[in-house]
Parts: structure tokens; sequence; C-alpha cells
């Protein structure tokens, strides 16, 4: 396993994790048709921007099998809302399903966290779907739930929880 800051030909990599995710993450709490409309040509336009466009604002890393594919991402930078008690926010973070359980997840959250204390950054928070499957992740990393707001995704009304963490230097230190 290697993780490293992502570069713009990974896009299509990105992208791949992306869709696979969520297809693999979310049946049952987003609709067939939410799930079957997921693209990943869309998804690596959005990457590439991202990557691109934005790359100096958005700290974006990969985590990469040790046979080479690009299994996992996360995405950080700038809290988005302008909560001033946060002022970094993950604001993805994806790995193959196949890929559970390793501690890979867990390596990348903290160099996306890590990034965002190098950048003199204070505090750290993330929005997650309150169905996700896997949001206990985040309680196991330490993070403290800070409350809860609406999303709509396609046609899907659903509820997305907020999760904090005040130290990043503190959270470093569970590496």
């Amino acid at each position: 396993m290697r993780i490293r800051e992502a570069r713009p030909a990974d896009s299509p990599a990105i992208a791949t994790v992306h869709v696979d995710s969520w297809r693999t993450t979310y049946p049952g709490i987003l609709s067939e048709e939410v799930l079957a409309g997921l693209s990943y040509q869309d998804r690596e336009r959005i990457w590439q921007g991202s990557l691109t466009t934005h790359g100096a604002t958005n700290y974006i890393y990969v985590v990469e099998a040790d046979d080479g594919p690009i299994v996992g991402f996360a995405a950080a930078g700038k809290e988005r809302t302008g909560r001033t008690d946060f002022q970094g926010e993950i604001y993805a973070i994806y790995l193959l399903k196949d890929y559970h359980g390793r501690g890979w997840g867990r390596q990348l959250f903290l160099a996306a966290a890590g990034r965002l204390a190098l950048e003199g950054l204070e505090g750290l928070m993330l929005w997650v779907l309150a169905a996700n499957p896997t949001r206990g992740f985040y309680e196991a990393l330490g993070g403290r739930l800070l409350g809860e707001q609406p999303i709509q995704i396609g046609t899907d009304s659903l509820v997305e929880v907020a999760y904090g963490w005040d130290d990043l230097g503190e959270l470093q230190n569970r590496r």
C-alpha cells in the first residue's frame, strides 16, 4: 500500500473508485435510479477540474494497492460553509469495498488531515450520509458528532451528519 498526492492523470482511476464505492455502499440508501445514473466520465471531468483548476486549494491523496491500482482517495481543503470552529474539511473519502478493514482508509484519512495541519488549518470536519453503514469509521477515529442537515441527491431526500475533530495534532497521534 502506498499513499501519495494525486495527479491529473489519476482522474480516471479516482472516478472509478468514486462511482464503484457509491454503488457498493449506497444500495438501499440511494435509489436505483441515482446509482444507475452515475457516470465515470462525469466524475472524471469533476476530478480533473479538482486536480487542475482547483489544485492549489484542494488536497487530494490516493492510496495504491501493492500491485499498483488506485483503490481509494481523499479530498480535503478549507471548510466550505464558513464555520469558524472548524477551518478544514474532508470533502470526500472513498475506498473500494474489497480494501476495507486493512487500515488503509485510516492512513488515507490521516494523510489528508496532516495536509490540513501543514496548511495551518485548525480543526477538521466532514459530512457523511447518516445511513452510511461505514460511518462508525469516523467515530473510531475520535470524530465528535456535530449535527445534521437535509441533503438532496438526485430525487432522494436524505440526512447527512457532520463529525468534527478539534485538534489535528492529536489526530495525527492516532497513526
